[in-house]
């Protein structure tokens, strides 16, 4: 047989109830030591950490690379601004002794 309902659409047999809140902890916060985590949360955030500093290491040696590579570069085009000065110089005095 169904049971009563009420006129908002709740049985009136069904018993249940809110849980009770623990009045004390929740009005008084600094004294309650007991931290729940919720470990699905928990560790959702852990491997966002983990991934963001990942991250961050692989941006820091892809800075450090881009910094040898254009200190490579400019001594690369340095020895061959300083030869081709070297050159001229002895192209000069070579024809300055005929």
């Amino acid at each position: 047989m169904a049971s009563p309902k009420a006129a908002n659409g709740i049985s009136e047999a069904s018993n249940q109830t809110f849980p009770v809140a623990d009045v004390k902890n929740e009005l008084n916060p600094g004294l309650n030591t007991k931290v729940e985590v919720d470990p699905v949360s928990s560790a959702v955030a852990a491997s966002l950490e983990v991934k963001e500093q990942a991250e961050a290491a692989q941006q820091q040696k892809e800075r450090e690379k881009d910094a040898m590579q254009s200190l490579k570069s400019a001594i690369l085009i340095s020895a061959a601004v300083v030869a081709v000065a070297g050159a001229i110089f002895a192209i000069t005095r070579k024809l300055r002794e005929k």
